[in-house]
């Protein structure tokens, strides 16, 4: 998203060709602890960087989301389900009850929500983004969010409703993850989706401040680059929002640092392997990794200055990530998108799905106070968050920038929700 933008390469290393990625599952059931009692089952599951996550022109930034191919997702292992190849019939990903379940939601995203409005913003136009929605929350039983009961609202980064970007099939995909984790998380909120018409810094960030500036008091960013020079100033012009939480996904390249998760003022997300187990909470997390290319990102910001809140003694600057959630393609969230594909279901991975998902806890909490800074809470309420202990996205010198471990690390923050608690002020 910068205007010149030739540090870019260093991080699209993992879908210069848009490649496959494979990984080998070995898991219990899933969908509910109360189906963790199927048989362990091996599948190969395959997936794909969607066509956003390769910068369209030189100075822009990129998506952070991967689409399932091919192979039994976990969760239709855990339905016993067997779908025929390419079958986009019926959902194959995680659905709400089960993003609920799995971080203590389910109290909340009964009652509360209502009133706040959650933002997403993207780059360029999906034409059947509002129909798409419909389509995903009528499928899960969630209440009609439409342009005509004033639920949900489409608007360019002018604010206009008529004069909307070119339409592009690769952000399509991303516009749908990201509406449909919002909705999965917080069902009784507003939706408001603001496209940039393109995917450079100063558009996004003008459609960052428009967001703000039409109310919404939670705005997700599901995209990144490379750090640079320039970021501190990006921080000024269109990050800096007190009594908003603004999240950004943590990177999708395995370890190292990518901005706008390296600004000081947002929340940056990591990602999780989500997965059934025998334990009280029903579910179990690991740091996403499927290769020395693909994973979560973390690191600690070359640029960006140390929030006071951040106490973490390795990085003197500004250390990626402060939560995180569900992001590995292989343990994906269901998605429903019908704009440049075959219309459908379709499971997502990447840590695109896992900023509204914290956007969406967040507008569970309820409204920031005027003043404060939402990227904060986390690190004042640590013991109301799932620690993550185990796994790593890369090799590093200092071990918890890219190794979980207890309490905080890189790769996962704090941890992932365990109900509202560590997102309220």
């Amino acid at each position: 998203m910068r205007t010149n933008f030739p540090h870019i390469r260093l991080r699209w290393r993992r879908i210069g060709s848009v490649a496959v990625a494979t990984a080998a599952l070995v898991l219990a059931g899933l969908g509910t602890a109360a189906q963790s009692d199927a048989a362990p089952v091996s599948t190969k599951v395959t997936w794909a960087a969607t066509p956003c996550a390769t910068p369209k022109k030189t100075g822009e930034l990129a998506c952070n989301s991967l689409r399932v191919t091919g192979g039994v997702t976990a969760y239709e292992k855990a339905q016993g389900i067997t779908p025929k190849a390419a079958d986009a019939s019926t959902p194959s990903g995680y659905g709400p009850s089960n993003l609920q379940s799995a971080y203590g939601l389910t109290s909340a995203a009964a009652s509360n929500g209502s009133g706040e409005t959650i933002a997403i913003v993207d780059a360029y136009n999906d034409p059947n983004a509002e129909a798409d929605l419909a389509t995903y929350r009528s499928y899960y039983g969630l209440s009609a969010c439409t342009t005509a009961n004033g639920c949900f609202k489409k608007v360019s980064q002018t604010g206009s409703t008529t004069s909307l970007p070119s339409s592009d099939s690769g952000w399509a995909e991303e516009i749908s993850l990201d509406l449909d984790m919002a909705s999965a998380i917080c069902p009784n909120c507003n939706i408001l989706l603001v496209e940039a018409k393109s995917a450079t810094m100063a558009n996004l960030g003008t459609a960052v401040n428009e967001a703000v500036t039409l109310g919404a008091k939670y705005v997700s960013n599901s995209y990144g680059g490379s750090e640079s020079s320039s970021d501190t100033s990006y921080d000024t012009s269109y990050f800096n929002h007190p009594g908003v939480a603004i999240t950004v996904s943590a990177g999708d390249a395995d370890y190292g640092a990518e901005y706008p998760a390296a600004s000081r003022y947002v929340t940056s997300v990591g990602g999780t392997k989500l997965s059934t187990s025998s334990t009280t909470r029903g579910w179990t997390e690991t740091v996403w990794k499927t290769s020395s290319t693909e994973g979560t990102g973390s690191g600690c910001s070359s640029y960006d200055a140390k929030p006071s809140w951040q106490t973490d003694t390795g990085c003197t600057k500004r250390m990626i990530a402060d939560v995180s959630a569900v992001a590995d393609p292989a343990t994906g969230v269901s998605v429903y998108d019908s704009y440049g594909v075959t219309a459908g279901w379709y499971t997502f991975g990447g840590t695109s799905a896992s900023s509204p998902i914290i956007a969406g806890v967040y507008a569970l909490a309820g409204t920031p106070s005027s003043g404060s800074y939402p990227a904060s809470f986390p690190y004042a309420h640590t013991s109301a968050l799932n620690d993550v202990t185990s796994g790593n996205n890369g090799t590093c010198s200092t071990s918890y920038f890219c190794t979980a471990g207890t309490g905080y690390d890189g790769p996962t923050g704090w941890g992932t929700p365990a109900g509202v608690t560590a997102f309220t002020g």
